[in-house]
């Protein structure tokens, strides 16, 4: 038995008044923008959402994307819904910022919402632009816009800082405070990559050309989007209504910490997507040229880069000395005593190595020497050590921290420090860490 395609072919004559119906809700939100009512609220950018993600389904269903007459207007389309998932994150973000913990100077918390405003206006500015391209379209297409608009009383913002009360039972979770070790170490690997790869530093207009997508693009911040989301997932699961984060209050502002990256990184992901799919020097094409001309290419990789980025990692960096004070208060400290470098002592060379591995794991190690105790995060520490180790005549001393921290510094002194030969392979990290320093 011969199978009968399911899919079959219609004429512009026949798809008019399917997508006649089917646009009458999206069209709705076009005359309200343009009214005078028009607001950009949360909830609006809910509502815009749901109805772009609808009408793409509807337009993709029926191919529009592969069809010459109708690609631009389809592509209009899915830039809106684009925009409007960013604009609703960058939105919730700042209704949710007083209540995560930040703890900032106000000069700085009044720079990030002055950039967000300004983030949100080049957003604003862009939907309403990409809104009336397709409205113009839709006249060439023959789609009638009626004059009926959606009502603006269902998008009025609701301020709420009122809340119930707080008297949830708390749980106990097995092994928390293992838990907690390994919530703080999987932020910091987060952090980590933003400071190694320098992706927080603020860039001219050449430099973000140059950057995105070679450097950064959806994929990658899919990456570190899900890494940061998985820290989250971690902290609700065993943290969040626990009779330890209500003690601890740096847990709670660690939780902040991994919000504002998170939807930060999600913008980012988003505008990546955009950029990617739609300006004209990566994708060529009549409708990718067209759309690239609407949105200011400039302004969106700035805001990518220069807000998104540079804020993700502001508050990631921020977050990981929170994450190290956690790690600190939790570790169980015990204490190697170690050979010192031969011939040389605690000169710079093995000084910087050993502050590369503590500094690697976050946690406090001191080097104990004749009951006095030296800080092992820094160099000058460990080379004010060594001075008076020379003059004690002394061959041993003790270093006391996380058992983690101190076996890879045993490791160290197992090969003299690296005094005559290269670091070892099980120090990997830290031969990255001197080639990039």
């Amino acid at each position: 038995m011969v199978s009968e395609s399911m899919e079959k072919i219609i004429t512009d004559e026949d798809f008019l008044p399917l997508i006649q119906d089917a646009s009458s809700g999206f069209f709705k939100i076009y005359n309200y923008l343009i009214s005078d009512s028009g607001e950009f609220t949360k909830r609006f950018y809910s509502h815009l959402m749901t109805e772009t993600d609808h009408f793409e389904m509807f337009l993709d269903d029926h191919g529009a994307r592969q069809n010459k007459r109708w690609i631009f207007f389809a592509e209009l389309v899915a830039s809106i819904r684009n925009f409007a998932t960013v604009a609703f994150q960058l939105k919730h973000l700042m209704d949710r910022y007083p209540d995560y913990n930040i703890d900032e100077p106000e000069d700085e918390s009044a720079e990030f919402t002055t950039e967000t405003n300004n983030t949100l206006s080049f957003l604003n500015d862009s939907i309403r632009s990409l809104f009336n391209a397709v409205a113009s379209e839709a006249v060439s297409l023959k789609i009638a816009i009626l004059e009926s608009k959606i009502d603006k009383d269902e998008f009025k913002e609701i301020t709420v800082r009122k809340h119930l009360p707080t008297d949830a039972e708390e749980e106990k979770v097995k092994n928390e405070e293992e838990r907690i070790l390994e919530l703080s170490r999987k932020y910091r690997k987060v952090a980590k990559i933003f400071r190694e790869e320098n992706l927080g530093r603020k860039r001219n207009i050449n430099e973000l050309i140059e950057l995105i997508p070679s450097k950064i693009d959806e994929k990658k911040a899919q990456k570190i989007k899900n890494m940061i989301h998985s820290t989250q997932s971690d902290y609700d699961t065993y943290v969040k209504n626990t009779p330890v984060e209500k003690t601890n209050e740096n847990l709670k502002r660690l939780r902040g910490h991994i919000s504002l990256p998170l939807h930060l990184m999600e913008m980012v992901r988003w505008l990546s997507h955009f950029y990617e799919r739609h300006e004209n020097q990566i994708r060529k094409g009549t409708a990718k040229e067209k759309i690239a001309a609407i949105v200011d290419k400039n302004i969106l990789l700035d805001r990518i880069v220069n807000f998104s980025l540079f804020y993700s990692d502001r508050y990631l960096q921020k977050g990981n000395a929170i994450a190290e004070q956690i790690l600190t208060a939790y570790v169980k400290n015990i204490q190697y005593e170690l050979p010192i470098p031969h011939p040389l002592g605690f000169h710079a060379r093995p000084a910087t190595y050993i502050s590369m591995i503590v500094n690697e794991h976050g946690t406090d190690v001191s080097l104990i020497v004749d009951g006095h105790r030296y800080n092992a995060k820094s160099v000058l520490s460990i080379m004010e050590a060594g001075g008076l180790i020379a003059d004690k005549g002394l061959k041993m001393v003790i270093f006391e921290g996380d058992k983690r921290v101190l076996e890879d510094i045993k490791i160290l002194s197992n090969y003299n420090y690296c005094e005559e030969c290269d670091i070892p392979r099980e120090l990997n990290y830290v031969r990255i860490l001197r080639n990039i320093a």
